[in-house]
């Protein structure tokens, strides 16, 4: 039986934040991927590695993690006054699905260094030296993020002192403005899909939990730590290593998910892993963090952790930043009341490998909570260049 041979296709291989992928411009894809579809997700599932019964992408660029299974395809903007289109897809570890439902925070940082890069921002925008803004269009979910990306002799600075927790090594800052980030939905929702700023989100055979349930960065259901028998100071060990546990989380989830109008039906949560995500929050205490850093209570205003596709964060989501910020700024929410509660500009949160500091701007227009940015600092470096191969009949 004779087989396809392997096709050649550039691409850039990134580290974003705590988060990694494999980058591509949409002009460099096969003509039969530039379009959404299945051959494109048939494409960016055999460049993972995925379905893999296995879950170590032996045989793909993968990290067998939710932070390391990422793809994204740049083009130049369609929308006015904005630099690139990027889009995101999140490949599913084990089955054989790409999630094109929310964003990924953390290679927001890479994407504006890649459009630059990548030739898709215009050079006369770009300083010899300083910081180029580039302006995102993030096409999942319709919102508008700035990159202030460093520039030294023309090019970008990926190497530095900035340092970032649950990121080895240092590089260079990279400051994310999130503009608007709440979804306002195409069917005229609102930050607070329920209209409540804490919700009693019953879960069928689980329990009933105090929940804030926003949209903003990218849906979330958080809970508070000791009502489902946790610290807050947990792990990745401590979660991952219990399936019953994760199984229970994914009930919360599915719960939060219909309470917010995201699916219809529980069955459609296993084709929306990405979202909503599930976190959990506490006040501060002390702990060490998995590089065997202590965090001090004294030096964060609450701890956060955070579930994606089905298993603990190594560190924190940056979409998922953005939602605690937003709700950190909003009194009365239970990010809000684990910080202390009051009004906030920023919060520093505690999360498995450190901590973090996500600033948000809320105010009330009409008696409804809006957002008009969030703003975090990450760092991106670029790993490999060149192309990734991949079997013809893949796809």
């Amino acid at each position: 039986m004779a087989h396809a041979a392997q096709v050649k296709i550039p691409a850039t291989y990134i580290r974003g934040g705590t988060s990694k992928g494999v980058f591509f411009r949409l002009q460099d894809l096969p003509e039969r991927c530039q379009v959404p579809g299945e051959a494109r997700d048939k494409l960016f599932m055999r460049v993972i590695g995925s379905p893999d019964p296995y879950s170590a992408h032996i045989d793909g660029m993968g990290g067998a993690t939710s932070s390391t299974s990422k793809c994204v395809i740049l083009s130049k903007s369609s929308q006015p006054g904005h630099d690139v289109d990027y889009l995101y897809g999140q490949v599913s570890i084990d089955s054989a699905f790409v999630d094109w439902s929310g964003n990924c925070g953390n290679l927001s940082t890479a994407a504006g260094a890649f459009a630059i890069h990548a030739g898709l921002v215009d050079p006369a925008r770009i300083p010899d030296n300083g910081t180029c803004v580039v302006r995102i269009w993030q096409a999942n979910i319709g919102k508008s993020i700035i990159a202030h990306v460093p520039i030294t002799n023309g090019e970008v600075q990926e190497t530095g002192d900035f340092e970032l927790d649950g990121v080895t090594f240092p590089a260079a800052e990279i400051v994310l403005e999130f503009l608007d980030p709440s979804d306002d939905g195409e069917e005229g929702g609102s930050m607070f899909p329920t209209g409540n700023l804490v919700d009693d989100l019953d879960v069928p055979g689980v329990g009933t939990f105090k929940a804030t349930m926003i949209t903003a960065g990218i849906p979330t259901v958080f809970v508070n730590a000791e009502d489902i028998g946790y610290q807050g100071t947990e792990l990745r060990e401590d979660i991952n290593s219990d399936p019953a546990q994760l199984a229970r989380f994914e009930q919360i989830r599915v719960a939060g998910a219909l309470r917010m109008g995201l699916i219809k039906t529980p069955e459609e949560a296993a084709k929306r892993q990405h979202t909503p995500k599930i976190a959990f929050v506490s006040a501060p205490k002390s702990y060490q963090a998995s590089s065997g850093k202590q965090i001090e209570a004294g030096d964060v205003d609450l701890l956060v952790r955070a579930l994606s596709m089905g298993k603990l964060h190594h560190a924190m989501m940056g979409t998922c930043a953005v939602a605690i910020g937003t709700a950190a700024a909003i009194p009365g929410t239970l990010v809000n009341l684990a910080a202390g509660g009051g009004e906030r500009e920023a919060v520093r949160f505690g999360h498995p490998s450190g901590s973090l500091r996500v600033g948000a701007e809320a105010k009330q227009v009409d008696g409804q909570w809006v957002v008009t940015k969030a703003i975090m600092s990450r760092s991106a470096r670029i790993l490999m260049e060149g192309n990734v191969r991949v079997p013809g009949d893949a796809f």
